[in-house]
C-alpha cells in the first residue's frame, strides 16, 4: 500500500509548472509505542477537554481555538477560517533560487520528504526540472505551507525522483558561539593528534544504514515478551561508564593496540610507534585538564 502523500500541489521553475505530492522519508510504523491504561481496570483511557475554570468537560464541538492577547483576552478562530486562509505557498512551491546544498549549514537542516510527480501529465515537466538541477548540480530554494506553517525549504534531485527538506527559520536556531563560545582555546600536542588520526584510519568504513540498529527498542521488545510470558522484566545489565582520562596519551595508545583488529594493521601502526618511542618518557606529563 503506497503511503499517504503530506502534501499535493505544485512545483514551479518560472513558467513551468507541474503537479507534485511530498511523501514523508521516515516511518514510525515499527516502532514500539504504548497505550496509556487504567491500572485497576485494565481499560485503555482517554484525554478529553476540561474548563479550566469550571472542571466540566466540553461536549463535542464546543472547543474552538483561541489567540490570546496581551491583555488576556482571546480572539476567537474557527477551524474554517484557519483553512481558509491561502498563499501562494499554501499551493505552489516557487523555486527562486538556487545554491550548493554543501553551502547550507547542518543545523538549518530539518525534516526530509520525497518528491514525486502527482499525475502523468506532469512527469515530463517534473523530469526536466529534476535534470536540470543534476546538470547544474544545484539545489532549489523554495518555500511552502505544511502543517499551517510557512517554511523555506531546499530541492534536490535524488535518482528519478526529488527530495525536499524543510529548514529553520534562522531566528530559531542558537548559533554555535551561544554554545561554544566559553570552549576555551587548547593547543594539541601534534604526537597524541597523530594517534588520534591513526585509531581514526584504522575504523574507517562506508556509510551502511542497513546496519544500523535500535539497541533500546530490542530491549523494550526483550521486556514485553518476559511480561507477555508471565515472568519477571529482564534485570538490567550494568554498563561502565566512561571516565575522565588521567593520562591522555596512554590512553591513544591503548586505544589503537586495542583497536588492532589484523596482523596487517599491527605492522602498520610499528613505525609511528617507533618514532615515538623517545617522546614516551616525557608521557607523564601529558595529563588531561
Amino acid at each position: 500500500m503506497a503511503p499517504r502523500p503530506a502534501w499535493k500541489g505544485y512545483l514551479k521553475l518560472s513558467l513551468v509548472t507541474c503537479a507534485v505530492e511530498l511523501t514523508n522519508v521516515v516511518t514510525h510504523t515499527e516502532k514500539v509505542s504504548f497505550r496509556i491504561l487504567n491500572r485497576k481496570t485494565g481499560n485503555t483511557v482517554k484525554r478529553i477537554y476540561v474548563d479550566a475554570q469550571t472542571g466540566k468537560p466540553l461536549e463535542d464541538g464546543d472547543e474552538i481555538k483561541g489567540y490570546e492577547l496581551d491583555d488576556g483576552d482571546f480572539v476567537h478562530i474557527e477551524e474554517d477560517e484557519i483553512e481558509a486562509v491561502q498563499i501562494e505557498s499554501s499551493h505552489t512551491m516557487s523555486l527562486d533560487g538556487f545554491v550548493d546544498k554543501a553551502s547550507i549549514q547542518q543545523i538549518y537542516l530539518d525534516t526530509p520528504y520525497y518528491v514525486a510527480p502527482a499525475d502523468k501529465v506532469s512527469e515530463e515537466a517534473f523530469a526536466v526540472i529534476r535534470d536540470a538541477m543534476a546538470g547544474k548540480k544545484m539545489a532549489g530554494l523554495a518555500r511552502i505551507v505544511l502543517y499551517s506553517r510557512e517554511r523555506p525549504v531546499v530541492i534536490e534531485p535524488l535518482g528519478k525522483g526529488m527530495v525536499l527538506t524543510t529548514l529553520r527559520y534562522d531566528n530559531t536556531v542558537r548559533q554555535p558561539d551561544s554554545v561554544f563560545g566559553e570552549i576555551k582555546a587548547v593547543k594539541t600536542d601534534q604526537e597524541m593528534t597523530d594517534l588520534a588520526e591513526l585509531i581514526i584510519d584504522k575504523k574507517k568504513a562506508k556509510f551502511d544504514p542497513s546496519k544500523f540498529d535500535d539497541k533500546y527498542e530490542d530491549a523494550l521488545l526483550e521486556l514485553i515478551r518476559a511480561k507477555k510470558a508471565g515472568k519477571k522484566a529482564p534485570k538490567a545489565q550494568a554498563t561502565p561508564k566512561p571516565s575522565n582520562v588521567v593520562n591522555l596519551f596512554d590512553a591513544l595508545k591503548k586505544s589503537l593496540s586495542s583497536d588492532s583488529g589484523s596482523t596487517k594493521a599491527s605492522s602498520a601502526k610499528a613505525k609511528p610507534a617507533a618514532k615515538r618511542a623517545k617522546p614516551k618518557a616525557a608521557a607523564p606529563k601529558r595529563k588531561s585538564a
